[in-house]
């Protein structure tokens, strides 16, 4: 999101300022034309330690995350600028753009693909939506679609059937690379949702990149929904998040002597395991979501022959389950 500020800053006031960064996903800025070499010790660079806390008000205010540094930035230098597109800005080589997909490498053939993450980190078990109903997922659509799973190695991520396991094999680099290759993603509200705005979308595939998003009712639709994203939520539905996210951690505790597992940060309706709001969204809701972006004629299931390369693939064991 912070791209995203960057970019505004630029646009609103060109010509004014030399902007440089330092942030704990450095490569999410190869290849940005916004961003110079500036060093500390120079008497006219400023540091910014960039915060968000615009989110503080995002219950009851109509603003979207794409604000959040914009507004700190406002504040602290007394600028006016405004975001100038809805996601944030990321950009990729000539050489990334032209290289095949590591699908394209495991199938052989430039096969159209879905990414889906179905798990995440432990901080905020709440997020989690259930493996079966991922499963489920996946299953409906064998043979149309192709499933690519991914995840960070020692977060929560496991295996799906049917999918091609990318699970602790992309960088960040590999994932933004992967995502414009991608037709669409599958996940709940994380990295790859904003990666899936923000990455740009390859040529000959609709202007903007499918994703349908299990988000529950932790937080507020307006803060993190894109609008082209079908974003499953439960905000309204429930006493706990009547009128805005409930902003809380876990599901359960995990015992490992994080804040996160302070009784505010817990869950206070459990269903089965899963958060209610969670737990309320079903397979079919999902599947009836991606379904939608091909019965609008964005996109096409996957022929006979790239189908079969799949399989061939699968069969072979290429970096899959």
């Amino acid at each position: 999101m912070l791209t995203a500020a960057v970019r505004d800053l630029h646009v609103c006031y060109p010509g004014q300022y030399l902007t440089g960064v330092s942030t704990t996903a450095q490569s999410l800025w190869d290849n940005n034309p916004y961003v110079s070499s500036l060093k500390e010790p120079d008497p006219e660079v400023s540091i910014i330690d960039c915060q968000y806390p615009l989110i503080h008000q995002s219950d009851a205010t109509p603003y979207h995350f794409v604000w959040g540094f914009s507004d700190y930035l406002n504040s602290l230098l007394d600028l006016k600028i405004k975001p100038t597109c809805n996601r944030g800005d990321i950009y990729l080589s000539e050489e990334e753009r032209s290289g095949a997909s590591q699908v394209h490498q495991i199938t052989g053939e430039d096969t159209p693909f879905w990414i889906v993450a179905a798990g995440g980190k432990y901080d905020f078990t709440i997020k989690w939506w259930d493996t079966k109903r991922y499963q489920e997922v996946v299953d409906h659509f064998e043979g149309r679609i192709q499933f690519v799973q991914v995840g960070e190695t020692g977060h929560y991520h496991p295996s799906l059937r049917g999918v091609i396991d990318l699970r602790g094999k992309t960088d960040t680099r590999e994932l933004v690379r992967l995502v414009y290759h991608s037709c669409g993603v599958l996940c709940g509200v994380t990295f790859l949702m904003h990666l899936a705005a923000a990455v740009p979308v390859r040529p000959g595939r609709p202007s903007n990149r499918a994703a349908v998003i299990v988000a529950g009712g932790r937080e507020p639709t307006q803060w993190e929904a894109y609008p082209h994203h079908q974003f499953l939520h439960a905000i309204g539905c429930l006493d706990c998040c009547k009128s805005g996210g409930c902003w809380r951690s876990r599901t359960a505790r995990l015992g490992d002597g994080s804040e996160h597992d302070n009784p505010e940060n817990i869950c206070v309706d459990v269903v089965e395991g899963l958060p209610r709001c969670m737990a309320m969204i079903s397979a079919q809701d999902v599947i009836r979501r991606i379904e939608m972006y091909y019965e609008g004629g964005n996109y096409s299931y996957l022929s006979f022959e790239q189908d079969a390369a799949v399989y061939n693939a699968l069969q072979l064991g290429r970096g899959t389950h």
